[in-house]
């Protein structure tokens, strides 16, 4: 019996059809951001398996970076099969949530290095102030998303997001991390110049905290914070103390010289003379094997990550959508910008992690879903 052209296609026909929609929706899909993510990430499991190859051989610090990046890869799966307006609904649900966990970190939490910042769940290890980050920024852009504000933002209007904000960034102090409450502080910051702010507002803003600035130094900061500072300013105040870290880490920098010693060839790192050089001093280690093409290559990926990453942000056509691709993107660029300066002795050494080199389940996690939330912004268009 044949069809009429009023009556539906065969089984076949349509089967054929629908597979010529996705299949066109795939070449559509955006896939810039996760090819660069496994890029720079192929660069860091290799730097960190030179890093710890000395003191590691049995541990395989690199191994279980990669094991994280494959929890990280399957829930890009499950971001990407949702549209992140779902984000939106949840927005508070996720910030509370994660408010709990901060909270149950300072009774029951593990302690490591004179710091109590993990959750221990059997044999793994969470650590609730990197979800906080992103925890902040959907929050804040769910906020500023429903907020309904005329003629820009007074001070009672940036009450609430500033209470939003104090919470973790108080329960972080506490931990204490100094690093990740002063990224939460300036992603916040950042996010801010993207909304219309009234310029008294702006001013009053800035007097209070050139105010505030003296109060926090002296009594938010723990005296190896306040150290910290003064050894920046001049490390070789306390060489041995305080400023050891900063000076090994400018070492290994400068030593890398142009093209670096080579592969597993760094002094500073393979002789330990560098503390921490597979978390907060990857990149001096990075540095010091590759030298300043290696360097330059490194920090080209991050730059064509970074833009990719606005262009997100600039193409998206809901507010929620550009708050939140911004949000995600300060993240990242505070991350590399601090990291970047601490380990170069151009900025204070605050313990801030380098996205996708630094080891670290939590961090490079969070990284992961900071790139799956853009991806799905990028292709909310082309969302099945």
């Amino acid at each position: 019996m044949t069809h009429s052209s009023i009556e539906s296609p065969p089984q076949s026909e349509s089967n054929e059809i629908r597979g010529s929609l996705y299949e066109e929706e795939l070449k559509k899909f955006n896939w810039s951001l996760i090819l660069l993510e496994i890029i720079i990430f192929g660069i860091g499991i290799w730097n960190l398996a030179s890093a710890t190859g000395v003191q590691d051989k049995s541990l395989g610090l690199y191994k279980n970076q990669a094991l994280w990046f494959g929890v990280g890869a399957c829930l890009t799966v499950i971001i990407l099969l949702l549209h992140y307006s779902i984000l939106s609904r949840l927005a508070y649900f996720i910030y509370f949530t994660n408010l709990i966990l901060l909270s149950a970190v300072l009774f029951m939490g593990r302690s490591s290095l004179g710091a109590k910042r993990w959750l221990g769940i059997g044999a793994l290890r969470i650590q609730p102030s990197e979800f906080m980050k992103l925890s902040v920024v959907i929050c804040l852009a769910k906020y500023f998303e429903s907020d309904q504000t005329i003629g820009g933002y007074g001070i009672k209007d940036l009450v609430l997001p500033s209470l939003l904000v104090a919470l973790p960034s108080i329960l972080i102090m506490l931990q204490p991390d100094l690093g990740t409450a002063l990224i939460i502080l300036l992603t916040f910051i950042s996010m801010m110049i993207f909304i219309r702010i009234q310029p008294k507002t702006l001013l009053t803003i800035a007097i209070c905290a050139a105010i505030a600035l003296p109060a926090a130094y002296k009594f938010g900061l723990k005296p190896y914070q306040r150290q910290r500072l003064i050894s920046f300013l001049n490390p070789g105040s306390d060489p041995k103390g305080s400023g050891y870290n900063s000076i090994q880490s400018m070492i290994a920098v400068g030593s890398g010289q142009l093209f670096g010693k080579g592969y597993k060839k760094g002094t500073q790192s393979q002789l330990n003379f560098l503390p921490e050089h597979h978390t907060d001093f990857i990149f001096s280690v990075f540095s010091e094997e590759h030298g300043f093409i290696g360097c330059i290559i490194l920090m080209s990926f991050y730059l064509i990550f970074m833009l990719n990453g606005l262009s997100v942000a600039y193409q998206s056509h809901d507010k929620f959508g550009v708050l939140l691709a911004l949000g995600v993107m300060t993240i990242f660029f505070w991350h590399i910008f601090i990291n970047m300066g601490m380990v170069m002795g151009l900025l204070p050494i605050v313990g801030v992690p380098l996205p996708f080199m630094s080891y670290g389940g939590s961090s490079l996690v969070t990284s992961i879903l900071g790139v799956a939330i853009l991806t799905n912004i990028a292709n909310k268009k082309f969302m099945f």
